[in-house]
């Protein structure tokens, strides 16, 4: 993992620390509205080959983690598509689409509401079409809404949330797994919430929970099948994305409560994506890698 210009720093130290400027978004938000900025590694990531020649999808890749994963993977040689939602984010993706190019690699963006399977179906079938093949797929677009008690959630948020953060999951891992061969890697984005659930997002943490269940039971699935395709998990803890601003209250204070003091940048996800997405990591399937700030996830 290659991720920084090697200067050692203290972690709690390394980024900004809330309070921040107070702010709200609409659903669901977008980078350059964000006080800080978030950091997607553009000035400091550096690739040493490990994803040379691989072909990579990422939804959510518009911003957020997503962003700095698709970044990180280019650096690293491969080509990525990345799927979005809205035209609200149109900016934003074309700007991870600059940053793939500029690091020599084929970048592809393909806009859609990944709730519907038949969408789904699209982004794979485009990837197979563009690139020939798919290596890397990342399940990392999701949707959450802060709600204080369980009369607040409506029934549509609810099925929304789960449709967004589950159901695309299982549509895109169907499609993908006809396209993907041996040494083939599926990465899954759960959270600290499937360890410690914030009452405040019950929906969401019902899903990142579901997840983690799904990644490791499918990776069982394949081994048994013996088809060399790996599938495994990411679990972050408050990460400072444009979701935030969009959905949660007090967001001058998100990530303040970790024993880090602060909530994480995308920039530092990345670089496990990268790991789980290489050969680096090939004896590993059905786990999940925490990056939470400090949160106990025992």
């Amino acid at each position: 993992m290659s991720n920084s210009n090697q200067i050692q720093e203290n972690p709690r130290d390394k980024y900004p620390i809330p309070p921040f400027p107070k702010q709200e978004q609409e659903v669901p938000g977008v980078e350059k509205e964000m006080q800080p900025k978030a950091d997607h590694g553009e000035k400091t990531y550096r690739g040493t080959g490990k994803l040379q020649g691989k072909k990579a999808i990422i939804t959510g890749g518009d911003s957020g983690i997503g962003k700095a994963v698709a970044i990180a993977f280019a650096r690293e040689g491969a080509d990525v598509l990345i799927s979005y939602l809205a035209d609200v984010e149109d900016e934003d993706a074309q700007d991870t689409i600059h940053w793939i190019e500029e690091a020599g690699r084929k970048g592809i963006a393909i806009k859609g509401d990944i709730r519907s399977e038949e969408h789904c179906q699209a982004i794979i079938r485009r990837a197979v079409e563009a690139f020939g093949q798919v290596d890397i797929l990342v399940n990392n677009a999701a949707y959450q809404m802060a709600r204080n008690s369980l009369q607040e959630i409506p029934a549509g948020e609810w099925e929304k949330t789960f449709a967004t953060n589950t159901h695309s999951m299982y549509y895109l891992c169907k499609a993908v797994e006809p396209h993907m061969k041996a040494g083939s890697s599926m990465i899954n984005t759960t959270s600290v919430n499937a360890y410690s659930p914030t009452p405040l997002l019950l929906a969401y943490a019902a899903t990142k929970g579901a997840i983690q269940n799904f990644t490791a039971n499918l990776a069982q699935l394949f081994l048994e099948q013996k088809k060399g395709i790996r599938v495994n998990a990411v679990a972050p803890g408050p990460v400072w994305t444009p979701l935030i601003p969009s959905t949660m209250p007090d967001a001058d204070k998100f990530g303040a409560n970790t024993p880090m003091g602060r909530p994480g940048q995308p920039a530092e996800m990345a670089p496990i994506h990268v790991f789980l997405a290489s050969e680096e990591s090939s004896y590993i399937s059905g786990a999940t890698i925490p990056a939470t700030g400090g949160r106990i996830t025992i």
